[in-house]
């Protein structure tokens, strides 16, 4: 028990600050900054073997929870309702990253659990998605933490240019919040493109684009059980249905369900949302600390430029789409 609390209380000792860092520059966001910041305690510990099980235990267990407590942020009724309209667009883009992420990722020589979070991260909601597929495909700290870089950098270039790209193509209040929601990989990130919007506009854009990211979101689902029947078939091992599926994707599940039956109060919600965003960066800390920089950065050419095409693919096909039905 001491072992695994002396790690936990090294991944803590990262991860407040870099919540706080994560608030005050949120298109950046605390995960990068958890895994940046745990590279550099990793290389200042030249002995891990006393913290390694609990290291081991937030990078693993945390990372589950903070799946399950994003469940409470769903409210299946609602995104149904308002999100129901974005469907095609949403699974376009989803489709068309995936297929991508997968030919790249084989052209290139990607190995195979990088490409699958890059494009699972771009294609559905970023770190939360990464967070969630980690562990089914049993990605190691260091595909984790390149996938979540490669996600960052894309992330601060949509917020940045997209509100001006919008302009450009003359979208609407609601087009540009489609685009945004399905065009931008993570929440953060969303949030600082629609207000940028918002703010040139006048207009209350941040609300589409927020329940179109969400509705993206509920695709964790779907996608993590292909996932693990794909890895069930790779061990050559006979599972039951019941030991394929991860059960904390079915948490994820229930706490959506859960939300959306007792209309849980708007305080208590926030608070669980809050609590999942932290458990996040508590798991980066963990994976930064795992992480080689010096391999992360001799690596990182080959994800970067298929992160790139993943992006540019999605936010043509959301637009696209968007054209085709009339929605921009």
């Amino acid at each position: 028990m001491k072992t695994v609390l002396k790690g936990c209380l090294v991944c803590l000792g990262i991860a407040v600050p870099a919540y706080i860092l994560g608030n005050f520059f949120p298109v950046i966001g605390g995960p990068v900054f958890a895994i940046l910041l745990g590279m550099c305690i990793g290389r200042l510990i030249k002995d891990q073997s006393s913290y390694e099980k609990g290291i081991k235990f937030v990078s693993k267990k945390v990372l589950q929870l903070a799946v399950i407590l994003l469940g409470f942020g769903l409210n299946l009724r609602n995104i149904l309702e308002v999100g129901a309209q974005s469907m095609p667009v949403i699974i376009s883009t989803i489709s068309v990253s995936l297929i991508v992420s997968y030919i790249l990722s084989k052209a290139l020589k990607i190995p195979a659990k990088t490409g699958i979070l890059v494009g699972v991260g771009s294609s559905i909601c970023g770190g939360s998605a990464i967070a969630a597929t980690a562990p089914v495909i049993k990605a190691d700290e260091e595909e984790i933490a390149q996938a979540i870089s490669v996600i960052f950098l894309f992330n601060v270039i949509a917020a940045l240019i997209f509100p001006t790209l919008g302009d450009i193509m003359g979208l609407s209040n609601e087009g540009f919040g489609l685009f945004a929601g399905t065009a931008v990989n993570d929440t953060s990130s969303v949030t600082a493109a629609a207000s940028a919007w918002d703010g040139m506009h006048g207009s209350n854009t941040l609300a589409i684009a927020t329940v179109v990211k969400l509705t993206r979101t509920l695709a964790i689902i779907p996608i993590t059980f292909v996932l693990a029947i794909v890895e069930a078939k790779k061990s050559k091992e006979k599972k039951k249905m019941g030991n394929v599926f991860p059960m904390f994707i079915l948490f994820f599940l229930l706490a959506s369900v859960i939300t959306t039956v007792f209309h849980l109060d708007g305080t208590i919600v926030h608070v669980l949302k809050t609590m999942s965003k932290f458990c996040i960066i508590l798991a980066m800390a963990a994976i930064g600390i795992n992480t080689d920089v010096v391999k992360l950065l001799k690596t990182g050419k080959k994800p970067i430029l298929l992160g790139f095409v993943c992006w540019v693919a999605i936010a043509l096909v959301s637009i696209a789409i968007q054209m085709a039905l009339h929605l921009n």
